[in-house]
């Protein structure tokens, strides 16, 4: 009996935690229950990238897009839409309230975006290589290995531009043609799958979603350098990603797409698992091959460059899952097909784990030049809450901020880098008037402090002097010298640090000095911190000709702060106050008066 439905469920980490495994389940359990199993094929795939909208389900080929669904919605899925051919209404996405989208080409989030890297994820189940064989998988791989030079591989990456998407934006076709140039029967290629930003999960998605994509473009940079062992280096928190990339090792090499002898080409390569303890110092790439080694995780300098004497002091090709997912379509649509999309200086796409105050967070793939207002408005929908954008936080905690005057600027490595930011790894964190910009800067830079391994002493007690003095600020106990001691310091730590989290852990102080200093001076000269967010420059005071006398406020309060007989106005001990500021939450008067 021939497959009338195709059922399509959300099976990245974010689905998987709101229970998208009982829905595959109940989805298979109902099929069977009415009889349609041998019509319907339910298919679990990696991440749909509208995370906001998760969990996800998908049914072709009417391409309905059911959002935010239930177990519990799964038996009413198959009885109305596969027995009877109904779409369940109430689950398809609704934008605004008055527009029911059925069809993804409708839904805005997914407008923009051209995907490359993404292209298998949500199309295919991960963990059947009989899938990604049918979209044309490891058909690049059969092309260098029975069409191609190592040469002409090297020339199409060339013409392509495609440039490393782990931060730096060092040419690739470079970086494999330093190592292939090298003669030495010993060379590796290794995948830096150490996502480490605060709210990145390109590389976990793509691995959860299309493995093998990673595996065939690995396999190719063996063949192009002269490398027979490759290593995934991942963060041992993405036990989804690992099951899968296990998974697809093993298939692999069943059907002779991995180990000796691959397609009877004469070609041996083969790829291990290292996992990493979590480390943020091991995404640069010299202190994950030291860690890989079974050394603690800590970089080395440079030169020479692990392209010439990387793993074991041999030649070693290193990529981020980005990168190596960007190579199979490369070599079978050709340099130049890749080199038509995105910038003169930036080619391709980029991903982006967009978050922080947007309405639509989510997994976005666009093209390079690209601008910031198209992803944050277009694509996110803009600020949630409807509250007003204050700044947008790209590259990680390692990045800097971007203010709404550059929200037309295009998105790629020279602008962001004009503008005081960089391209990172992916993460962009949106953030609204409600935050505080020198407490999200502490924020970053405690996070690069507590990551530093303590090597260099620029990074180490650098990055240590600036939390300190982030710390005074926020505690009204700064001064306004601190301005120029915080700029002296970062600059010197981005001169004098060993790797690059020590050169950049201070770009959040320094471009947010560049935009928001007048933020930083309310802190210093007013003792206020206008957003409201760091407790020790801020009170609650009730208004008198506001208050009712409700009580609800002082119900609520944890350390009862509050006083004051029933219909009578109150007050807050402010020796007592904790400012938690539930009493602000709870008041529907607008009583509560923050100063």
């Amino acid at each position: 009996m021939a497959v009338t439905n195709y059922i399509l469920v959300c099976g990245g980490t974010g689905c998987e935690s709101a229970k998208a495994d009982a829905i595959y389940q109940n989805l298979i359990h109902a099929s069977q229950t009415e009889g349609v199993s041998e019509t319907v094929q339910i298919v679990k795939t990696g991440c749909f990238g509208f995370c906001e909208q998760g969990p996800i389900v998908k049914i072709l080929p009417e391409d309905s897009f059911y959002v935010q669904v239930k177990p519990e919605d799964a038996e009413e899925i198959i009885k109305e839409h596969v027995v009877k051919g109904r779409e369940v209404k109430r689950l398809l996405y609704n934008k605004d309230n008055s527009k029911k989208h059925a069809k993804v080409e409708d839904i805005q989030f997914y407008q923009k975006q051209f995907r490359i890297v993404l292209r298998n994820c949500g199309f295919i189940n991960p963990e059947d290589i009989n899938e990604y064989i049918a979209r044309e998988g490891y058909a690049a791989l059969e092309k260098v290995l029975f069409e191609m030079t190592p040469d002409d591989i090297i020339s199409e990456l060339k013409v392509s531009g495609l440039k490393g998407r782990g931060g730096a934006g060092f040419p690739t076709w470079l970086k494999w043609k330093f190592t292939k140039d090298i003669d030495d029967p010993v060379k590796y290629v290794v995948c830096n799958a150490d996502e480490g930003d605060p709210g990145a999960y390109m590389d976990r998605s793509t691995l959860e979603g299309d493995p093998h994509s990673v595996l065939e473009a690995m396999t190719i940079a063996g063949y192009t350098t002269g490398a027979n062992k490759g290593y995934i280096y991942i963060r041992a928190e993405y036990p989804l990603a690992i099951n899968r990339l296990k998974l697809a090792m093993e298939q692999a090499r069943e059907y002779g797409l991995l180990g000796e002898n691959i397609l009877d080409s004469g070609f041996s390569f083969d790829v291990d698992i290292r996992l990493g303890a979590g480390a943020f110092v091991c995404g640069e790439e010299t202190a994950l091959l030291t860690s890989l080694e079974g050394n603690r995780g800590m970089p080395k300098p440079r030169p020479p460059f692990p392209a010439v004497k990387g793993l074991w002091d041999q030649p070693t090709v290193i990529n981020n899952v980005e990168t190596w997912a960007n190579i199979p379509v490369i070599i079978l649509r050709g340099g130049e097909w890749f080199a038509k999309i995105g910038t003169e200086d930036s080619k391709g796409t980029k991903v982006f784990a967009l978050t922080g105050k947007i309405r639509n967070s989510g997994l976005v793939e666009v093209p390079m030049g690209t601008t910031l207002r198209e992803i944050i408005f277009d694509i996110g929908g803009g600020i949630a809450n409807d509250k007003e954008f204050k700044a947008v936080q790209t590259g990680g905690p390692s990045g800097g901020v971007i203010t709404k005057e550059y929200l037309d600027t295009p998105i790629d490595y020279f602008h962001l880098q004009e503008l005081g930011s960089m391209m990172g790894s992916g993460g962009m964190i949106v953030m609204d008037e409600d935050d505080c910009i020198v407490d999200v800067t502490k924020f970053y830079l405690g996070f690069t402090v507590d990551e530093s391994c303590g090597k260099c002493s620029p990074c180490r007690v650098g990055g240590r002097t600036l939390y300190n003095i982030l710390d005074r600020i926020t505690k009204g106990k700064g001064e306004m010298d601190d301005i120029d001691k915080m700029r002296s310091v970062g600059h010197a730590m981005t001169k004098a640090s060993l790797c690059g989290l020590g050169q950049t852990a201070p770009n959040p102080i320094l471009s947010t000095l560049r935009y928001f200093e007048k933020e930083y001076h309310a802190h210093i000269k007013d003792k206020k911190c206008p957003s409201g967010k760091c407790k020790e420059l801020i009170s609650y005071y009730i208004l008198a000709d506001k208050c009712i006398g409700c009580a609800a406020c002082a119900r609520k309060c944890p350390v009862a702060a509050i006083t004051g007989e029933r219909r009578k106005i109150h007050r807050i001990d402010q020796d007592l106050c904790v400012k938690c500021g539930i009493c602000y939450e709870t008041c529907k008067f607008d009583a509560i008066y923050v100063g």
